[in-house]
């Protein structure tokens, strides 16, 4: 049963139901091994945090700031701010200088908690640039604080300020004090288009956001839940606090790109994750089916279709399968199609949410067929995430996002835009007045961004109108729903679709590299570097058949005709991704125009 006290103190109310039961499980700052707290000791920590924020002057509703990757210390953190009313400020550990920096002044904060080397190294070079911060509290005792820095100080030896509790008293007035009125968090968006705007997101918000989903989400005290994306992104930090309120055991996984070696190891039953994520473990599956034996081949096929009639026509139409397939999925389940679930460490699957992009009907086909509940859905920071998902129980349509959830109004506006309207939406950006008047219509209801439509219940998205790209011909193209069709692609890894105001479509592809090398030495292709790779015709006609393939299903207008094959990855160093690895299109066209250019010769 879900506990919906305060955020203030949910933990504390936690540790008095579970006691010594494990809350978190989480590897330390480099180490391999895995450990687990009880909810008593989480609870303890988060109480010492409160205490040492009261022995450094934080006061109710100051913004402190949080500048890490997932780790333990960032909950103990977090929980610990709000335990003494403070406002605390996710930023992504990718940031850059120049990025800290902004939030830091804007958010005049003075306590700046940081992970590891890279993140105290950037936020030493800025501390002069930064006339609120006064100390850098560093997680990770490995980190080599600079000699010129006196202002540093390590996590353990801030906890020690409040090691006894010394200021306990205090801590719990201020809890008598909290209310659903206090800013929680202001997260900051990377933006797509390089403005940093700051949601400012309050308790009551969370408090609303945490009942509707219970209504709709099963996650249990049985769940062991994992950490994918960061907490900086307000669908892993909704995520994390949801499982914390149903006091299910939170895994934190510090490093992204170790998260499928963390699920073999840890054995989660849960888990929120982007598209991208799926679409990398359809291509993996079907890349080792392929290379099987055809009687395996066969074996498999043949359990998918049969993974598919039982759990997507039946089970997802809200139907129950009849007893032959019922009895024939049930042995290929056990058979064939665990073992596809035991190789990511997922034994056994609860529910996994998935939103953040468009979901290529194919992969979620995919991965209900082979028995894992994928919960897709929608959300913004602005609706502290979730605005509809999957209901279960209820009938789920493959290709929409869901039914809207509890207190969620939405209404479709002008250009079939999304409006919201409910106690989880933000009352606005902070610092940011004039934005506010543009973000939000006359009858209060918030400006999305995105296109969309109701049908039966259910929510559907069209586009991101600012996306909407119109050729020279008049023709309107959505360049994610094509970037998606591309991305299941094995050879593909990254696509950015080029339209605007040209004559036909056309991208540039990065391809997977990996699966590129493999099929050059199969057929005998030459080639010393990537970019002989890119510039080959064999491989370039190869290409050019399965993006055909891929899109047979679009009209011809929405067809890529030409393509580039980059030999380098678009990055968040360059300025093309933003921390949530997001295109910023402006800066590819700008960085690639000669190339673009190229395609659009006759």
């Amino acid at each position: 049963m879900q506990n919906r006290s305060h955020l203030s103190v949910l933990i504390h109310e936690q540790a008095k139901k579970y006691g010594s039961r494990g809350a978190l499980t989480f590897r330390t700052f480099g180490s391999l091994k895995w450990k687990t707290v009880s909810w008593k000791q989480f609870s303890l920590r988060v109480k010492q945090v409160s205490n040492a924020m009261l022995n450094l002057s934080i006061k109710p509703q100051e913004n402190i700031a949080v500048f890490s990757q997932n780790c333990v210390q960032y909950l103990y953190t977090d929980f610990g701010a709000y335990g003494i009313r403070a406002c605390s400020i996710p930023i992504y550990a990718t940031s850059s200088e120049q990025q800290i920096q902004f939030i830091i002044n804007d958010a005049q904060v003075r306590f700046l908690f940081v992970g590891e080397q890279e993140q105290y190294n950037k936020a030493h070079r800025v501390f002069a640039l930064c006339p609120s911060l006064e100390r850098i509290i560093i997680y990770d005792d490995s980190v080599r604080i600079s000699s010129h820095d006196p202002n540093a100080l390590y996590f353990e030896d801030f906890l020690k300020l409040g090691e006894d509790l010394p200021r306990q008293t205090e801590v719990e007035a201020l809890y008598k004090q909290a209310n659903d009125d206090d800013l929680c968090n202001i997260l900051y968006t990377s933006g797509t288009t390089g403005d940093s705007k700051g949601v400012m997101l309050s308790y009551g918000q969370y408090a609303a956001a945490l009942k509707a989903n219970d209504a709709c989400v099963p996650v249990t005290e049985n769940d062991r839940v994992i950490d994918f994306l960061p907490f900086t992104h307000i669908f892993e930090r909704g995520w994390a606090y949801l499982a914390l309120t149903e006091g299910a055991q939170l895994i934190v996984n510090t490093y992204p790109k170790e998260i499928q070696e963390s699920m073999r190891e840890t054995h989660p039953t849960s888990m929120s994750s982007v598209p991208r994520f799926w679409e990398k473990v359809y291509q993996a599956v079907k890349d080792k089916m392929d290379r099987s034996s055809a009687w395996q081949k066969k074996l498999f096929y043949h359990a998918l279709s049969v993974g598919k009639k039982y759990n997507v026509d039946y089970i997802c139409n809200g139907k129950r399968p009849p007893l032959h397939l019922a009895l024939e999925y049930k042995v290929l389940d056990k058979s064939v199609l665990s073992l596809v679930r035991k190789v990511m460490g997922l034994e056994h699957p609860n529910i996994f949410p998935t939103a953040g992009a468009y979901v290529s009907p194919e992969v979620e086909n995919f991965i209900h067929s082979i028995g894992i509940n994928m919960i897709v859905g929608y959300g913004l920071t602005e609706s502290l995430a979730t605005v509809s998902c999957d209901h279960i129980g209820e009938k789920i349509t493959i290709g929409s996002v869901g039914r809207p959830i509890q207190g969620i109004e939405v209404k479709i506006g002008e250009n079939s835009e999304i409006l919201l309207k409910g106690p989880t939406i933000t009352k606005g950006y902070y610092h940011r007045d004039e934005l506010n008047k543009q973000a939000f219509d006359e009858q209060g209801f918030f400006h999305t961004g995105d296109a969309g439509y109701l049908k039966d219940g259910e929510l559907f998205l069209k586009e991101r109108i600012k996306d909407l790209f119109k050729t020279s011909n008049g023709k309107y193209i959505a360049p994610q729903m094509v970037e998606s069709l591309l991305l299941v692609d094995k050879f593909i890894d990254q696509v950015a679709v080029i339209a605007d105001q040209r004559k036909f479509v056309s991208a540039l592809i990065v391809p997977e590299f990996r699966m590129l090398e493999d099929y050059a030495r199969a057929h005998n292709i030459k080639y010393e570097r990537r970019e002989d790779l890119c510039e080959n015709k064999e491989i370039h006609d190869m290409m050019m058949e399965r993006i055909e393939t891929l899109q047979q299903g679009l009209a011809n207008y929405e067809k890529i005709k030409r393509f580039t094959l980059l030999p380098h990855h678009f990055s968040m160093e360059s300025g093309e991704l933003t921390n949530t690895l997001k295109m910023r299109r402006p800066v590819i066209y700008k960085n690639y125009a000669a190339v673009i250019d190229k395609m659009y010769e006759c």
